[in-house]
């Protein structure tokens, strides 16, 4: 791999564009790809922003090469429309790396990588889209990778950038810890509420119940985490600003598809493939699935 990779990404949504103004800050601007047309990406936090210059690439004939790098910011219900990208973008060596909810990256991904491997992510920062197009971040920027040879390419491109990139040896119980805050943060769907929700006993008893059954299917996962891990979470929530919000949420609120099965779907499936009884799930994933698809 060069010392400079080539690199595009795929998807300049909050998590894209954060992404993206980090690899350009480190002058290192990435090709961007996406559904809509877009001549920049503009990324405010606290104190200034970044202008990441376009445009969007919005048609496969616009890119005449494949990359080193590629990073797909989609959510993991806009998979398959991807794919194309992936195969226009997407040489033999190239590295994908997945920016995405959920802990099934690379079998979501396997079926549009030639036999390639995408390459993981647990992403530790919120950021969200502005009713102007720009993306706010609140938060420090952080990536963490499994430990292998394809994240060392991610590191590279990232190095001296406001994004910071951990590896970990234990890849498996990071992921599974930020999933199950992930699918704590469902409930907000559900009540069509923020974070000030947790405040309340009742819901702060049902979500510490539920992270308890998703810890569960995590062990049997092979996740090492201890039982205080659903206690932590839920406080955390309980802590936040009562208007904090999550993607889930805003998806909710205008309208979009939910990440509901990558997030809470997949404890439930995961529980039922080892035997495990998971009556929460067993209520909540139905009516998240309806909230998403419908009918009605």
């Amino acid at each position: 791999m060069p010392d400079n990779p080539t690199i595009a990404l795929i998807g300049p949504g909050a998590i894209g564009t954060t992404v993206a103004a980090a690899l350009h800050e480190a002058g290192r601007t990435p090709t961007l790809c996406g559904r809509s047309a877009r001549e920049h990406l503009e990324l405010r936090f606290e104190g200034g922003h970044i202008v990441v210059p376009g445009p969007v690439h919005t048609e496969l004939a616009s890119i005449m090469t494949t990359f080193d790098l590629v990073f797909v910011a989609v959510k993991a219900t806009q998979a398959e429309a991807a794919a194309p990208w992936l195969s226009r973008l997407c040489g033999p060596n190239t590295v994908v790396c997945v920016l995405q909810n959920g802990v099934e990256q690379k079998a979501l991904f396997a079926p549009h990588l030639a036999g390639a491997e995408a390459l993981p992510s647990v992403v530790w920062f919120p950021a969200q889209r502005e009713p102007d197009g720009a993306v706010r971040l609140r938060g420090t920027p952080r990536l963490t990778l499994p430990d292998m040879p394809q994240a060392g390419v991610v590191q590279a491109a990232l190095r001296d950038s406001r994004c910071s990139v951990d590896l970990s040896a234990d890849f498996t119980s990071v992921a599974w810890r930020k999933l199950l805050q992930n699918a704590v943060a469902g409930l907000m769907v559900l009540t069509g509420r923020r974070a000030g929700m947790f405040s309340r006993a009742d819901i702060f008893e049902l979500s510490l119940a539920y992270a308890r059954e998703c810890l569960e299917v995590a062990r049997a996962e092979g996740a090492t985490l201890s039982d205080d891990v659903p206690q932590e979470i839920v406080e955390a929530f309980r802590r936040a600003p009562p208007d904090f919000g999550t993607s889930i949420l805003a998806d909710r609120q205008a309208g979009y598809p939910l990440e509901w099965n990558c997030r809470n779907g997949v404890i439930r499936r995961f529980g039922q493939a080892r035997g495990i009884s998971t009556p929460l799930s067993n209520l909540l994933v139905p009516l998240l699935a309806a909230a998403s698809d419908g009918p009605g």
